[in-house]
């Protein structure tokens, strides 16, 4: 295979990985020119914003994507000027920054192969790079633009060592640098398309003869003069890649001591005094581990002598100024905010992650199956082993689910970008606040939870929130709220959509629900049912047809979406006032703590953060009633709903319970609360989830299926789906030892609350 071959494998391979980072990048800069338009001359943010463009900009080079390396160029540009102080953020010009990420995001999702380049996209291009252009030219013509700086700022615009400076660039590469898949003369090209090269001299005593030359080894030592404005630790970012197999030194110009100065002071506090000077562009990396490596040869060849310090070092060797050094030693030893302390990542595929989290599962169910076997011997020893080990599965299971959690602010600041275009559009003036993102749950739910929140918060914006005018005729501040959050709830999560604006018109949508034929004519269901009518399918109030709403298409598939992954959804209203959707999730989809009943000879698993109290109750009622499948009973001079699973789903007669006692478990769903009889209450159970086939997804009260450790399937049970089953048409209930005899249930014990007995 010759050199190219490799390479391009090389490429190829790392080419996802530059994928996945660039997307995250582009989306930085989408959240950070969002908080910018807040505090417009924040520096840290601004930095932040520059190195972002700056590393997609490096990284596409290094792939030959030059689409992405010309277009990202003048983004740069303009955001390099504006963390000068030399240009000020406007809402127009963070609108064209946004505009240019939109477009850096499709020339990445091109070189991913999942969108193709055409005329058009090419034409917007071109013209966001002219918008581009114009806004640079206009800070050029207006020098005094800058005004009202302070005089930090414009002795930075001033400083000699801001214009370009001639560097020298000393590059031997290794013997080995061909064989590991590097090109050294892509390098060398990326780095003339970031920089000004003046001359390239070729160390010819470092070639051998023709017979001694090894076809697939380098040769290649060379000493570059450039000129470049780029600060030195970007110049070196160009051998990142090839840093291992290569030795480079790297000479920078004069360097203005208070540019430096103002640079280090924009960083945030860094325990390294290493990584605060290449944060400044004192030095590069490349010169900061030669000095640590000679740092270390005079600790291990001069043991008895003092060890020179690493600032010490640098300066002398590298022509760091002094005071440089000092303002960094100065900035080290600060005392550093804990939620700042730096924090290590490894990126891994997430099918690995999942395969685990299977594995896992598979791990449990076989733990519950030996547990099984350890009882039926009665050897203490071996059951206390099996416990042990019982805990540890259950330190590990959490543990690694804790893995796929993610903080859901990373979805709700997605929105961000949403709500300012689609307000613009619809002419309105929305503020949005969000509360709870560092919130954890499931990055599964996270994925698939995103499209239905896209969905609400759209049609907050559209239905919910009134024009300025609109709101100022119901003295209402002009601007609009609307809120997102989200908390954690007796083991579930709670996420919610609230909007101060109009709210929602019960009787219009009663009489929208009467002419569809939804709700009987006449009928006046509680208020409740009356907003839950919003999620029936191609349900609309809207007078018109807009690019937003009025379809009635969607708040059907966004109950459907939720419901898939074992959610509810529930809507609170207040005409005049606002409305508020709240979505209640699972934390995982993986493995839950469930609680195990049976019921004849089938077993069920209840979510255990869903099972309330347990209580055991006389059965005093005749056998013809028992082929009621629900009922209502007292308890505590409230009536709770109750379901029998026995005839609910016609299991027969097969391990009937003793006579004249039966267990009610009463279960929460959401804000209700019903109860289920049950034959045995078989304890607490770790629950892995295994979906349903095809042949069972339509059955109601059924959401997934586990395998216990006898090999036995238990049903998951869906506590929302039997709520509505246990509730719905309560005149037709059986109301015991009221409106007819039948059973009366007098409570014997009562559970404490969350813990099943």
């Amino acid at each position: 295979m010759s050199q190219s071959d490799d390479d391009f494998d090389f490429l190829a391979a790392a080419l996802p990985a530059f994928i996945s980072e660039a997307r995250e990048q582009v989306s930085q800069i989408e959240h950070l020119l969002l908080e910018l338009e807040e505090a417009p001359a924040d520096r840290e943010h601004l930095d932040a914003l520059f190195r972002c463009a700056h590393t997609v900009k490096g990284s596409a080079g290094l792939f030959g994507l030059e689409q992405v390396v010309d277009f990202t160029h003048h983004i740069e540009t303009l955001l390099d000027q504006l963390r000068e102080g030399r240009l000020q953020l406007t809402a127009d010009l963070s609108s064209l920054l946004l505009t240019c990420s939109d477009q850096v995001l499709a020339l990445v999702n091109q070189a991913a192969g999942e969108a193709s380049d055409d005329a058009a996209q090419q034409g917007r291009r071109e013209a966001l790079v002219q918008q581009l252009q114009a806004a640079l030219a206009c800070t050029r013509a207006s020098p005094g633009s800058a005004a009202g700086l302070d005089d930090t700022v414009t002795a930075l615009a001033t400083e000699p060592a801001s214009r370009p400076g001639r560097w020298v660039l000393a590059a031997r590469f290794g013997r080995d640098c061909l064989r590991n898949g590097m090109d050294p003369l892509n390098v060398l090209r990326y780095l003339a398309g970031r920089t000004h090269i003046l001359q390239v001299h070729s160390e010819r005593g470092a070639i051998p003869t023709l017979e001694a030359l090894d076809p697939e080894s380098c040769y290649l030592n060379c000493t570059i003069t450039l000129r470049s404005e780029q600060p030195q630790a970007a110049i070196d970012d160009a051998f990142s890649f090839i840093r291992d197999d290569c030795e480079l030194q790297l000479t920078p110009p004069e360097l203005g001591i208070q540019r430096a100065l103002d640079q280090l002071e924009t960083l945030p506090d860094h325990p390294r005094l290493g990584e605060l000077l290449v944060g400044a562009g004192a030095v590069s990396e490349t010169q900061l581990a030669q000095g640590l490596a000679l740092q270390a040869k005079v600790r291990q060849h001069e043991s008895e002598a003092p060890t020179p310090r690493l600032g010490e070092i640098l300066s002398d060797h590298a022509g760091v100024a002094p005071e440089v050094v000092h303002a960094a030693v100065q900035k080290q030893q600060r005392p550093r905010d804990p939620a700042h302390e730096e924090q290590r990542y490894l990126r891994i595929p997430a099918d690995r992650l999942d395969a685990v989290i299977n594995l896992l599962g598979e791990l449990v169910t076989a733990a519950a199956g030996a547990g099984l076997l350890a009882s039926e011997t009665h050897h203490p020893a071996l059951v206390e082993a099996h416990q042990h080990m019982g805990h540890l599965i259950q330190d590990i299971r959490d543990n690694a689910l804790q893995l796929r959690m993610v903080p859901i602010g990373g979805t709700f600041n997605r929105f961000r970008r949403v709500v300012r275009d689609t307000a613009a559009e619809l002419g309105k003036d929305v503020l949005l606040e969000i509360e709870g993102g560092d919130t954890e749950l499931d990055k599964a739910v996270v994925e698939k939870i995103a499209d239905p929140l896209m969905h609400l918060v759209r049609n907050s914006l559209d239905h919910g929130l009134e024009p300025a005018a609109e709101r100022a005729g119901q003295q209402k501040p002009p601007q609009g709220r609307l809120t997102l959050s989200a908390r954690h709830d007796s083991g579930s999560i709670l996420i919610s959509i609230r909007d101060d604006g109009r709210g929602i018109d019960r009787q219009r949508v009663l009489q929208r629900a009467w002419e569809r034929g939804l709700v009987e004519a006449g009928t006046v269901p509680p208020d409740a049912d009356i907003l839950q009518l919003i999620f029936e399918p191609g349900f609309s109030t809207a007078e018109q047809v807009t690019n937003l709403s009025g379809r009635g298409v969607g708040m059907d598939v966004v109950r459907q979406n939720i419901e898939a992954l074992r959610g509810s959804v529930t809507v609170f209203s207040e005409e005049g006032l606002g409305t508020e959707i709240e979505i209640r999730l699972p934390l995982t989809l993986a493995i839950i703590d469930g609680f195990l009943i049976r019921v004849a000879a089938s077993r069920f698993v209840l979510p255990l953060d869903s099972v309330v109290e347990v209580v055991e109750s006389q059965r005093t009622a005749p056998e013809s009633n028992e082929r009621e499948s629900r009922y209502c009973m007292p308890l505590r001079g409230e009536l709770l709903p109750v379901l029998r699973l026995r005839t609910l789903y016609e299991l027969g007669h097969l391990g009937a319970p003793a006579a004249g006692r039966v267990s009610i478990v009463v279960v929460q769903a959401g804000p209700h609360r019903f109860g289920l009889e049950a034959d045995q209450l078989l304890g607490q159970y770790q629950t892995v989830i295994k979906p349903l086939s095809r042949l069972f997804q339509r059955l109601r009260g059924i959401s997934g299926s586990s395998i216990l450790g006898s090999g036995d399937v238990a049903l998951i049970l869906d506590t929302l789906a039997l709520n509505a089953l246990a509730t719905q048409s309560e005149s037709g209930l059986r109301i015991a030892g009221n409106r007819e005899p039948g059973l009366a249930h007098s409570p014997i014990s009562v559970s404490i609350e969350g813990q099943a007995t």
